[in-house]
């Protein structure tokens, strides 16, 4: 091949969504993340069932507490990815730890 070639790969982590984190959640870790954003968990289960959607900036702070709590869960909890909260996840597609890769070789 003459040139470089450009791939881009998006790369798609599979995270935890919020469902399955208050599902393997204790209860003080739900409780946890629920006063660290200001919310009640009641409420962090209507946005994890779909009744409701985050605000972006409520999204951010789940994923930032959920990303504390996981670090000391030993491994049984991951971070949520805001993304998945938000009636419109594409605000995010670029912004912080959301990675695009562009590979160029020859």
């Amino acid at each position: 091949m003459a040139g470089c070639c450009l791939v881009r790969t998006v790369l798609i982590f599979l995270r935890m969504e919020l469902k399955n984190f208050l599902k393997m959640a204790t209860k003080r870790e739900r409780a946890e993340v629920a006063v660290a954003c200001n919310d009640s968990v009641s409420y962090l289960y209507q946005i994890a069932g779909n009744h409701r959607h985050a605000s972006p900036l409520l999204a951010t702070q789940i994923e930032r507490y959920t990303f504390i709590v996981a670090s000391l869960s030993e491994g049984r909890l991951e971070s949520v990815p805001r993304a998945s909260m938000v009636r419109h996840p594409e605000i995010f597609y670029g912004v912080g730890g959301d990675s695009e890769v562009i590979d160029e070789s020859a």
